[in-house]
């Protein structure tokens, strides 16, 4: 279990590296796959309440300084929408709150359906970017919600949610090798040969 925790922690510190070298689909209102977001969403489903708080708090810390340093919240020529106006670490709430909603069904994934788990990871995408956004708007004070902004959140949440089946397959095989029981599908069918 140590071992399957560390490599989560990797997986998340891997993905900020990668995300950097993601393009935005320009034709989808600049839309980005979440990398981070979704590593995280997909190895919080696959762990317990501590591990998924101490990912949260490295995602949500690291995403913050990652957007907030220098003056204006970062270089201007590669975040051209500074947020300056949000304290440092309400990422880590969000990410928090991200990793709850994953957790609530679980039980569900843990009988094998993780195809529940990759749509909510799409919905949970977009209700993170509903409260970033509506968080920078009310510090801003100009709570408006253009159609671009709105199509824009809705595609990064789609394009997410269509890599989350490569990371749960990643995830699974990396639990394969680390021993550590992500669903008990296997378990049961195990059971069943040993008592026919």
């Amino acid at each position: 279990m140590i071992r399957y925790t560390l490599i989560t922690i990797l997986l998340v510190l891997a993905a900020f590296v990668l995300q950097q070298f993601l393009p935005a689909f320009t034709g989808l209102h600049n839309a980005r796959i979440l990398l981070v977001q979704l590593v995280f969403l997909c190895a919080a489903v696959t762990v317990g309440t501590p591990t998924m708080l101490v990912l949260a708090f490295l995602g949500g810390f690291l995403w913050d300084a990652q957007n907030t340093l220098g003056p204006a919240g970062g270089d201007p020529e590669i975040y051209n929408q500074p947020v300056e106006a949000l304290h440092f670490g309400y990422s880590i709430l969000l990410f928090g709150a991200m990793g709850y909603l994953m957790q609530g069904i679980q039980p569900l994934f843990r009988q094998g359906k993780w195809q529940f788990s990759a749509l909510l990871s799409g919905i949970a995408i977009f209700l993170y970017l509903a409260a970033e956004y509506s968080l920078i708007t009310f510090v801003r004070g100009g709570p408006v919600l253009t159609h671009a902004t709105l199509m824009n959140m809705a595609f990064n949440a789609l394009l997410t949610m269509l890599l989350s089946p490569l990371v749960f397959w990643l995830l699974f095989h990396i639990a394969n090798w680390c021993q550590h029981t992500i669903r008990f599908d296997g378990i049961k069918r195990r059971n069943r040969k040993r008592y026919s």
